[in-house]
This record gives C-alpha cells, structure tokens and sequence, in this order.
C-alpha cells in the first residue's frame, strides 16, 4: 500500500535540468573575506564529485549485496564504532513507575558502556497477558529542551499512543538533553576541533545509545524480537537512520525530518543550521544517502515537511529517488515511502498518522486508518507548555544527588574512541612500522590525497617575488621570494602558521648562510583567508563531510609548493620545509608524503594533535600522534627547537631504529 503525499516543487528544476540551481540554501554565501568564494566553490566541486557517485559499480542487486559488507564497515568506522564497544552489562535500572490510563511507564536507565548511563521512559500496555510477546518502538529524540527533565518528557504522547496501541515503546534521551547533559556542539561552537582528529561524533554515542536500547529491549520476556521499529524527529529523525543502517535488528524506520545531502549541507551551507549529533565524519567520502541505503530492504518511511529549512525539499527528492532504486534493485519497491507535510520543521497530524500507520502496517499487518493520532498532545510553547504527565514525573534520577557520580557521560567525547598506542620500533623493524602507519593514514587519514600530489602550478607567465600558484584546481596560493642568492645551497620554505597573518620572527634564526628563502602562504591564510564565525564554523565542518580537513588542505599547497620549487632549480638544490607551531607540524606532514622534501625544520610544534593549537586531520589519532609522525621523517633531516620533552625522546628513539639518530637535532 502506498502512503506517499506529493507536493508541486515549482522551480526547483531549471530548463537546463539542473536540480541544485533553484535549490533552497540555508542563508547568503560568506564574502567578508578574500578566500570566501574560492573555498566555497572548491567545497562545491568536490561534494558534487562525491555525490555523482552514489551507483558506482552497482548494477544489480548482487553487486550491491558484495559492496554491502565493506559498507558496514566503513559505516561503523566512521561513527568511531571500530572496532565496536564491548557490550558491557546493561545494569538496566527501574527507578519509578507510574500508572497512566491505558498505560504504565517505567523510569529507567541502563549503561551503553560502562558508566555511560542513557535515562529512558518505558511506555507499556497496562495489562499484558503472561506469556505474550508484543512489537515494540524505540523512539529515539530530537533537540527540544526539557532542561534537568530530559527531552525524553516532550515526546511523551508517542509512547502513550504506542502503549494504548499494543506496543512497548522506549523513549531515550540523548547525550545533549538528557538528565545528564553532555555536548552536541563540539565543532559548531566549543572549539573542540580534535574532536575531528579522534574521529569522534556524537552521531556515535547517539548510534550506540540506541542499539543498546535495542537490546534492552530484547531482553523483556513481552518484547517479540522480530517487530521492532525506530523513529524519531529531527535529531531523533537522524538517530533513526545511524541505528537502523547499524542494526539490523531494527525492521522497520520512520525518520522525521532526519536527512537531507551533501549537495544540500555544503554547497546550499545548510549544515550551518545543524549541530554535530547530525553528521558522521565522511572519511570514505560516500554520497551521503548510502547511509539511508544500508536500511534496504527493511520497510522505510522517509518523513518531511515542505518549509523546512533544515530539510530542504530539493535534498528530499534527490534522497528518495535515489533509495527507490536501492529498493528496486531487491524488488522491494513497496517497501520505501514518502511523506511529505505542508509546514515547517514539526509534527503535524498528518506526519503522526502516517509513522503510526506505516509502522501499525509491518509490525501489526494493519493498514487501517488511524484516527485518533491527536490524543494528549504536548501542547503550547515556553513557560505555556501543556503535558499530559507533568515532566518532573518523568525523571529517571528525581533529585540532583541521585545522578550517578560515576558518570561518563559529560566527558564521553574523551572516551569513546580510543587513542592509538604508538610504541616505537626496535632495532631492524623501523621500515616495517612505518610502512603499516603510513598505510593506515592513507586509509582513513589522508584518503582524499592521490599517490602523488602534483607540483604546483604558475598562475602568472613571469615570476616576481610575490609567486601566485595553483596548488590543485581552484586553490590559490602564495610564494614570496625572501632572500635571493646566485649560489643557493638549499631551498629553505616557510609555512605562514594558519592563525597568523605574519612571517614569524624566528624565520631568521633557524635560517643559514647560502638558504635561498622563500615563504608559502597556504590556502585560508593571509590573501585567501575565508570568514571564520563561532558558530557555525561552515568551511571547517564542511570539509569533514567530504572526507578531509581544511589542514589535510594545507599539507596538499605545502606539498605543491615544495615540488613546484624542486622542479624551478631541477632538482640541484635541496628543498626544506620549515615552520612555527603548528605550521610546523603540517611542514612534517608534507615532508612524510613527499619525497622530494629533504629536511624539516620545526619550532616549538604542539606534540599531540588534542593540543588546541595542533592541526586536525580526520581520524589521526586513532593511528598515530605528532611525536610518531616526526620519527616517521628517518632517515631525512629533522630539526626541531623547543624544550626537550619525552616527546622528543621517542622521536629520537625512532630515528635510532631506523639507524639515522645523528639526522634528528634539537636545539
């Protein structure tokens, strides 16, 4: 049975047949800055790139299934679920009940991991005959804040309607707006950018949080384990596709306002109007409905509303059309629906009537109608707000001093991926061990790089001081010749730290008689600097969605610039990388992937990329740190200024393996 509700989408499609040209954005373009329009197309290019390739290699429904394995994989990585947490004990706990009429609710918590606690409100029939298995929901929430209630008290007339319907139903909190409130926004406004460099996202405990529920609920004797359904709103409209993609245990999926695409969160910026709880890091730079595909042939009823900025409908149409022929490939066609409502981002009748019938229709074989949808709505708005069950009731932890102090929950984002433990090689094993490092960065680090990165190229037909090069297409960079020497003994460059617009002050000091001296200014430094607001830090997020960071950039113009050079003196003279802080540490990033790098010079570089002042790369340190990256420069030449640390101890105990201790120098 179809469900789907059409809507005209006027003007969307343009007579050339470009769907993105009349597509809706999510407020003007940055043009405060002079890199703003060059970085924003460049985001452009490469998310319709990525997008393009959503059928690559799948013709068939046997092509899609060989691909599928790999998929899970990649999927779970990229939620900092590989490898997957060990399932820990539940310890699920039932803190109070209350009787409702038609229905009973639980006040619970259980542990996804140890000491991470979830708090959830279980929804059940009032009488349930001994012995029978019922279909359950979980509800997972969206961003409606309850305060110290948890958001988990503002769904409240879903559970009930399942409860009253022959459903049990857990309605969980998330990790932002639950009883123990922790953080969503780590890039979007706290600065908390190694967030991207430890391959954490909410988006992951979110994920987990979910299966486990799942398994809570499986471990209810009236709980059938073949009907069960996710959904949810906003928020909860995402969690619905990470747990469903995840779990295959979840038959069926209702997200609401959940999803739109890449060619919507980049280049139409409507990722600014989302918090970090919305997006896994796309470090295999998949098309971002594969997410949603994975769900197939599961029946999936994919839920907006017409005025909604944040899920826009020109993203809807492209994310349906392209899940029916996922769905048609298994000859599922009926299995995937949509509903479009007329409004903005909300429940409506219309939209609870649907997920009621759709989930009623393959949970319960029942296609009827449903008609009393609009029972015990939460009602109003602010301190006006009307509940069925007053939210206070509904706390799992009553007062302040029952929240557990054990909780992991305010600091999970230090935990919940694991940090690589890099020991460093012995004697004949450095080739070895540096050859699996470097092979696990080009894998989930530094994908986006070909095996290569080309020299730059001139931009100008004559060279002056002031070089301008094109690093890869539509990135403009600069070369400013310093120094000029007829019989140069060395090529020495210096990177422009990214948060300075100066050329440092110590670019003299770690200089030498016979440098040629030139200075490169990457991309979102001085001349191409792009607007930078707090929230919602667009360029930087952005670039995570496209499987890189805007520093995994900089090492591209660092790179093209050094070969650009190498080639300008025909490989005669030597070419060194050099630069303060963290243009030090992209310097000794350039140098490991580039051969034609001779010698590193580094002062006072930050030795961790959790240090504030470190570039970020995605996934970096579930491989490997900045003290391992500098060994990895054995046997060529490393100069590092700065306080002798332990750090700099391990890198001399790498070169020592590699038998090159007398190329590592500290000053």
């Amino acid at each position: 049975m179809q469900l789907r509700t059409f809507t005209i989408l006027i003007g969307l499609i343009s007579l050339n047949g470009n769907p993105t040209v009349r597509a809706q954005v999510y407020g003007p373009p940055d043009r405060n800055q002079p890199g703003d329009e060059m970085i924003q197309t460049y985001l452009e290019r490469q998310t319709e790139s990525i997008h393009e390739q959503f059928m690559e290699n799948v013709e068939s429904v046997e092509d899609w299934k060989k691909l599928r394995p790999r998929y899970k994989e990649e999927y779970f990585y990229m939620l900092g679920l590989a490898p997957m947490p060990e399932k820990t004990p539940l310890k699920a706990t039932i803190t109070g009940t209350l009787q409702g009429d038609g229905y009973v609710v639980d006040m619970l918590h259980y542990q996804s991991r140890s000491k991470l606690y979830v708090t959830a409100n279980l929804y059940r029939p009032t009488n349930i005959a001994k012995g029978r298995r019922l279909p359950a929901v979980l509800y997972v929430c969206g961003h409606s804040f309850r305060g110290r209630n948890g958001n988990k008290t503002a769904y409240q007339s879903h559970g009930m309607w399942f409860a009253r319907h022959g459903y049990i139903c857990l309605v969980l909190d998330t990790l932002q707006l639950g009883e123990i409130a922790a953080i969503h926004h780590g890039t979007y406004r706290e600065g908390r950018w190694w967030w991207h460099s430890r391959g954490y996202t909410p988006a992951g405990v979110e994920c987990l949080n979910g299966m486990r529920g799942i398994d809570y609920l499986l471990s209810r004797p009236d709980v059938d384990p073949e009907r069960i359904a996710v959904s949810g709103i906003s928020g909860g409209g995402a969690a619905t596709f990470w747990i469903a993609a995840a779990d295959e245990r979840a038959k069926v999926a209702v997200p609401v306002s959940g999803m739109a695409d890449l060619m919507s969160y980049v280049p139409n910026r409507v990722i600014n109007g989302h918090c970090d709880c919305m997006f896994l890091y796309d470090t295999f730079q998949w098309p971002w409905t594969r997410i949603a595909a994975l769900i197939a042939p599961r029946p999936l009823l994919f839920v907006n509303s017409d005025a909604d900025r944040i899920f826009p409908m020109d993203a809807n149409e492209r994310v349906i059309n392209r899940l029916e022929r996922v769905y048609s490939l298994y000859g599922k066609s009926d299995f995937v629906d949509s509903i479009v409502s007329i409004g903005g981002h909300a429940y409506r009748q219309d939209i609870r009537q649907a997920a009621y019938r759709f989930i009623n229709m393959h949970l319960k074989n029942d296609p009827r109608i449903v008609e009393d949808s609009e029972i015990d709505l939460v009602t109003g708005s602010g301190n006006n707000r009307q509940h069925p069950i007053e939210p206070e009731k509904l706390r799992v932890f009553p007062k302040d001093p029952d929240i557990p102090k054990d909780e992991l929950n305010t600091t999970i984002d230090q935990h919940f991926v694991p940090m690589a433990n890099v020991n460093p090689p012995g004697k004949g094993q450095y080739e070895n061990w540096k050859a699996k490092i470097t092979a696990e960065l080009r894998r989930v680090t530094f994908r986006c790089f070909p095996e290569r990165i080309p020299p730059a190229t001139l931009l100008r037909g004559v060279e002056t001081n002031d070089i301008r090069l094109e690093s890869e297409p539509g990135i403009k960079i600069h070369l400013q010749l310093v120094t000029e020497l007829q019989n140069a003994k060395r090529i020495m460059m210096f990177v422009r730290s990214p948060d300075s617009n100066e050329t440092s002050s110590n670019l003299r000091r770690i200089t030498e008689p016979g440098d040629q001296v030139y200075v490169c200014t990457p991309r979102g430094v001085g001349p191409t600097r792009w607007t930078r607001k707090n929230p919602p830090n667009y360029v930087e997020r952005s670039h995570v969605l496209l499987g890189c960071t805007a520093d995994t950039g900089r090492i591209w113009d660092v790179i093209s610039a050094a070969r650009y050079l190498h080639n300008k003196y025909k490989g005669r003279i030597p070419v060194y990388v050099s630069g303060d802080g963290a243009a030090g540490v992209l310097a000794a990033y350039a140098a490991l992937w580039e051969p034609e790098i001779s010698g590193v010079i580094v002062n006072k570089p930050p030795m961790t990329h959790m240090d504030d002042e470190a570039p970020q790369f995605l996934n970096v340190l579930r491989v490997c740190d900045i003290p391992d990256i500098l060994g990895m420069l054995a046997p060529g030449a490393l100069v590092v200024y700065g306080d002798h640390s332990d750090a700099f101890e391990k890198v001399a105990k790498i070169y020592d393996a590699a038998g090159a201790a007398g190329n590592f120098n500290i000053r």
